[in-house]
């Protein structure tokens, strides 16, 4: 990977050489055949074997006992400051793997959370899947090789915005079976999923005490928030539950999140945007955020929630400032719900969730950056953190300022500290939401912005602040399912690069409304959707025939009147067709339908198409959701009054025909009728797309833009890439700016009013050949499918502005051998970096001076340095990443007395389309 940097002449302090990896894996070893319940070793730990790049191999670790006490989580013996990346491994390719991974390590990431999906891998019951996406032992040895330990959430019940929270729907068949209460059905097939986990991770010899990576699990979910709901039973199921994970002798701590009346031998944490209040139910516990809500998630017909960076960290710094030990970001990385897989109701394809690293695996500038430093400074005061077994010293700042002073001793803080010998890191908080303050502590001043943390890891210098963002700014070519902040805004950054349509040549395929043949029957009454289908497919219809009279019509036509077709509840959507043409749609979750219809004299054909758009995933009382339609359904403005069909004869068949012959798959195009799309194929409802494309060149993730579409689902040489739906969001309820700085709540920030929620779909590259590639859509209502783009999606335009009043690179700290935190000061650092294999290809912008503005925004101010384009663009053009010291030492002084910024707009490219011209400036 090219790098440069521009650096000070050699007068200038050279900076250290930077941190050791801060997992500094030591360590005194156990015999390896040591029980769970082995002493405890003495000092840290030591990776030992890497395993391969495929995850492949045996130990990874010499085995070490996890345990804890009041302060922190305890790994071979020694207290740890743990920061954890939620990553769910269905929501990637098993590809894609080993670059996430990385870049979690990468971003300071001591841990990896996931979640396990039972419906994933029990699809029916007794048969199970560990292959593919679901390869969850091969998952959990590609952390182990990076050196990181994994937190095992087997619930079973997940909820994760993911169908059915995760529950298998064939569960809800079971007779007499209720969920996540105290009912012998639900616990012996709970008790026999978990099992099956845990008896594979040790097989697979995956958890600390055999030298793997797993040092945390969880038992249910947030049951906490529901438990109320079922009684006394409620209660006897919670501690069965805990009981029986307990007994399964797994040798690591269980953890049960929301859960305050949890047992003392299992962890209660939390699960907020804010967790820096919450406290564990005993004093022998730990203070551990298991839900660091980073972002949030999306709904079809809604707009995107964005959390900022700042605001993020200041939540997180906040909760090491009083007390946590362990925090795990969730989402880390979101990703994608392929397939089904997206929860309910009407949740979206992508799960992007505005994580530090985005749907595609690409880095989100600043928020993952800024979390880094972050990271990075609060393991400069891991020694201290671990130190203090009470409480830290407070001291009050101010009316809504205050200090946590972590130390090895007492100190004194009306004074410096620099001489004292001890280990000392502090935190100052200024929690008021619009003033800046500076306060008064260790003999000097220091300046707060409103809503910040500022990290002291020496209790002298500091090393970081929340509010304060020193990463680079980056621009995607387009934006994933859920865009930054800024997109909004600046409609620019969503378009295409120039990019032509995917195709002018496309096939079409007329999908059958109502029965088509293979399981249709016919059944009295309004049977509930899942019962019928089993989640087999989105769609059932209910057909029947309405016989209509002279009189109705004539009276419709004497009144000016059409009658109705009501339902008294319906879920997700439903359509009226008659005499095969569609009438009109619902969408909503257990709303009323009332759709005017037009029937003719003699038998009209009445078909209902009832469409799931992901089970629910939240709440008691999951198996009784259901699907479908409930209460009566009727016809209404006859000459003789309402008719009642809710018990009458309906044909019901399940699903698509072109669903069940697979006519999506390349193997399976002579099932179907195709046939050379004419224009009125666009406006026809429940019609097949297929056309044939390439793959773009590179090894860029890779995105499609169906926003010229309906609703439906796509696929891509057989893999359904999921559902889409270019239902748009409202046109209020986004604000002009976002103000990082007051409590978040998932509508503050929102973005994408008046747009589709949705309009890219990740194709993941492992689903794609070079050429010949088959694209097959499932229109539902109509769309025009040559309009459809292809694009590639990486970051595009990177830009930052740093001032000479900065804080020093926390590279140029470091710890002594007793863990006390120094520092060799050294000017300020900006950093630009474009994605893996791309290069800084153009300098658009550079000025040190006074320049105003921000990214894709920058202009020149009064004061600026001739010199600044020509430097930058030596250091960094044709290079994959740049640092560049901000300092008169550098650029020389345009402006005396006057404080200076640098700042940087660049372009990235591919390797080959590197450019060496820049703009004048």
């Amino acid at each position: 990977m090219a790098t440069a940097s521009l650096s000070p002449p050699p007068r200038w302090p050279p900076p250290p050489l930077g941190l050791l990896p801060l997992l500094v894996l030591i360590l005194a070893c156990l015999a390896a055949q040591a029980p769970p319940r082995a002493a405890e070793a003495a000092g840290v730990l030591r990776q030992v074997v890497a395993g391969g790049g495929d995850g492949d191999g045996g130990t990874f670790f010499e085995p070490f006992n996890v345990t804890y006490d009041h302060r922190a989580v305890i790994l071979g013996g020694k207290r740890r400051m743990l920061v954890s990346a939620g990553l769910h491994y269905p929501r990637a390719t098993p590809e894609m793997w080993p670059s996430l991974i990385a870049k979690c390590k990468e971003g300071g990431a001591d841990v990896i959370e996931t979640y396990i999906f039972w419906n994933g891998h029990e699809p029916a019951k007794g048969q199970y899947y560990f292959e593919g996406r679901f390869d969850i032992v091969k998952f959990a040895k590609l952390v182990a090789a990076e050196g990181l330990f994994l937190f095992l959430r087997i619930g079973p019940y997940a909820c994760a915005e993911w169908n059915f929270g995760g529950f298998p729907v064939w569960l809800r068949d079971i007779p007499g079976i209720e969920f996540r209460t105290d009912n012998e059905p639900y616990k012996a097939e709970m008790q026999s999923f978990v099992t099956k986990i845990v008896n594979i991770m040790k097989e697979e010899k995956l958890y600390s005490w055999q030298g793997g990576p797993i040092i945390l699990q969880q038992i249910e979910n947030e049951y906490g928030n529901i438990q109320d709901r079922y009684g006394q039973a409620g209660k006897r199921y919670m501690l069965w539950a805990a009981q029986m994970a307990l007994a399964l002798d797994t040798g690591v701590p269980w953890v049960m999140c929301r859960q305050t009346d949890a047992p003392e031998q299992i962890l209660d944490t939390c699960n907020a945007f804010y967790c820096d209040g919450f406290k564990p139910n005993s004093y022998n516990k730990p203070t551990i955020w298991t839900e660091d809500w980073d972002g949030w998630y999306a709904d079809w017909g809604e707009p995107l929630p964005h959390r900022p960076a700042q605001d993020s960290a200041f939540a997180v710094a906040r909760f090491y400032q009083r007390g946590g030990s362990l925090q795990n970001y969730y989402m880390y990385f979101g990703g994608t719900n392929f397939e089904r897989t997206a929860g309910g109701p009407r949740q979206i394809t992508s799960y992007d969730y505005d994580a530090p690293i985005d749907e595609y695996g690409i880095l989100r500038q600043p928020k993952w950056g800024h979390l880094k430093d972050l990271h990075a400074a609060i393991k400069l005061c891991e020694p201290a953190l671990i130190a203090v077994d009470g409480s830290p010293q407070y001291v009050k700042l101010g009316p809504m300022q205050e200090a946590h002073v972590y130390s090895s001793g007492k100190i004194h803080t009306n004074g410096s500290i620099s001489e004292n010998g001890q280990i000392c890191s502090a935190f100052l908080a200024n929690i008021d939401e619009h003033k800046y303050v500076s306060v008064w502590i260790f003999g000097k001043s220091y300046s707060l912005p409103p809503w910040s943390v500022s990290i002291l890891p020496d209790c002298e210098n500091v090393a970081f602040n929340t509010a304060r963002v020193g990463t680079q700014t980056s621009v995607f070519t387009v934006e994933s399912g859920s865009p930054s902040y800024s997109s909004r805004h600046k409609p620019g950054t969503l378009s295409l690069i120039g990019g032509p349509y995917l195709s002018s040549t496309w096939w079409t395929s007329k999908e059958p409304i109502g029965k088509w043949g293979e399981g249709s029957f016919v059944a009295q009454g309004i049977l509930e959707h899942l019962n019928v289908t089993k989640d087999i497919s989105d769609y059932l219809s209910y057909t029947m025939s309405v016989n209509i009279s002279d009189e109705d019509v004539a009276y419709w036509n004497s009144k000016g009147v059409l009658p109705s077709l009501t339902i008294d509840q319906i879920r997700d959507v439903a359509r009226v067709f008659v005499n095969g043409k569609l009438a009109g749609s619902m969408v909503g979750h257990w709303v009323s339908l009332n759709q005017p219809v037009h029937l003719v004299q003699g038998p009209n054909e009445l078909m209902l198409l009832s469409e799931i758009v992901g089970l629910q995933n939240y709440g008691a009382f999951l198996e009784k959701d259901g699907a479908g339609f409930r209460g009566q359904v009727k016809l209404t403005g006859l000459s003789n009054g309402d008719i009642d069909l809710t018990n009458s004869l309906w044909t019901y068949q399940i699903g698509l025909k072109g669903e069940f012959l697979r006519i999506y798959a390349p193997e399976n195009q002579g099932y179907a009728k195709w046939s050379s799309m004419q224009n009125d194929d666009t406006q026809t409802p429940f019609t097949w797309f297929k056309t044939m494309f390439d793959a773009p060149e590179g090894n860029d993730p890779v995105a499609i833009g169906l926003g010229s579409m309906g609703k439906g689902q796509a696929w891509v040489n057989g893999h359904l890439i999921g559902r889409y739906w270019s239902i748009v969001a409202p046109e209020s309820g986004c604000p002009s700016s976002c103000n990082y700085a007051g409590a978040y709540g998932d509508s503050k920030c929102r973005s994408n009013c008046g747009m589709a929620t949705q309009s890219w779909y990740h194709i993941p590259r492992e689903w794609l050949q070079e050429s010949d590639n088959l694209l097959v859509l499932l229109e539902e209502t109509g769309g025009d499918p040559s309009q459809i783009s292809l694009q590639v999606h990486y970051t595009k335009t990177i830009c930052s502005k740093i001032s000479e009043t900065y804080y020093p690179p926390l590279s140029s700290w470091s710890r002594d051998a007793n863990g006390r935190a120094t520092l060799n000061t050294v000017a300020p650092e900006l950093h630009l970096q474009c994605d893996e294999g791309h290069v800084i290809s153009k300098i658009t912008f550079a000025s040190y001076g006074t320049p105003s503005g921000g990214c894709q925004n920058f202009s020149v101010g009064n004061c600026h340095a001739s010199t600044t384009l020509d430097l930058v663009t030596e250091a960094c053009v044709g290079n994959n990443k740049c640092s560049i010291s901000v300092t008169n030492d550098v650029f020389g002084d345009p402006c005396r007395k006057v404080v200076k910024d640098l700042a940087v707009e660049a372009e990235c490219s591919p390797p080959l389309a590197t450019e060496e011209p820049r703009d004048d400036m």
